[in-house]
C-alpha cells in the first residue's frame, strides 16, 4: 500500500463527494445494484478515490451477482486490505 495519506475530515470532505466520503472514509457502503461502477464494462485500471492507488483491472471484474463490483485479483496485492465485517450477525 502507497504512504498513509493523513487528512483532517475537513480536508477530506472538500476532496470527495458526500457519498465518496460516507463510503471511502467513514466505511459505508451504497445501497446494492445502485453504484456508479455495478454494471460498468469500461476497460482500464479500477484506482481508489482517495489516493489514486491502483486497485484492480478490468480483466479481473466480475458479475458476482451481489450487486456491488466485484474482482478476483488485485492491481497489487498489498494495495488493498482486508477486515472481517460483523455488524450484521
Amino acid at each position: 500500500m502507497s504512504d498513509k495519506i493523513e487528512k483532517t475530515e475537513d480536508q477530506w470532505r472538500e476532496q470527495l463527494t458526500e457519498e465518496q466520503f460516507r463510503v471511502a472514509r467513514k466505511k459505508g457502503t451504497e445501497p446494492a445494484f445502485s453504484g456508479e461502477y455495478c454494471d460498468t464494462k469500461t476497460k482500464g485500471m479500477y484506482c481508489c478515490v482517495c489516493c489514486g492507488e491502483a486497485l484492480y483491472h478490468s480483466d479481473a471484474k466480475f458479475d458476482s451477482g451481489t450487486g456491488w463490483p466485484s474482482f478476483f485479483e488485485a492491481a497489487k496485492k498489498e494495495s488493498l486490505a482486508t477486515e472481517g465485517d460483523t455488524s450484521h450477525g
